[in-house]
């Protein structure tokens, strides 16, 4: 079954629809690749899903174990090779709200960054580097 319909709008622009939701998100190329970057290029998107995925199962991990994350921020970097253009390497900065955590939550939520399915799926290549500001 079908995830997403896309439609290419024109001017390196496309409109991306949420099947089961509706969700829309709208993606344009970078102005570095012809673009007019008024929105998250695709480049974008792959290092918010990276971000994104590692924080979602955090949280599962955080739930299961009764450890409060809520209003965790995540400062994402995505840097860009070139021959053939890229992504190098993302930097994913997560920045835990000022509550008392104890090593062991500490331990068990960092132990969890690298074995959601973004991670796993991403070519080898891609350097993630993750940082853990508590």
């Amino acid at each position: 079954m079908t995830t997403v319909k896309t439609k290419y709008l024109g001017g390196l622009r496309t409109e991306n629809i949420h099947l089961q939701s509706g969700a829309k998100i709208i993606t344009d190329a970078p102005c570095d690749n012809r673009g007019k970057g008024e929105s998250f290029s695709p480049t974008d998107m792959l290092a918010t899903a990276l971000g994104n995925c590692i924080m979602t199962i955090m949280g599962i991990k955080a739930m299961d174990n009764n450890i409060d994350i809520e209003g965790t921020e995540l400062d994402i970097t995505k840097i860009m090779a070139e021959n053939p253009r890229r992504v190098a390497e993302v930097i994913i900065e997560f920045n835990f709200p000022d509550k008392d955590y104890s090593e062991d939550d500490k331990t068990l939520i960092e132990s969890v960054a690298g074995t959601s399915p973004v991670p796993l799926s991403v070519h080898p290549d891609l350097k993630q580097t993750i940082k853990f500001n508590w």
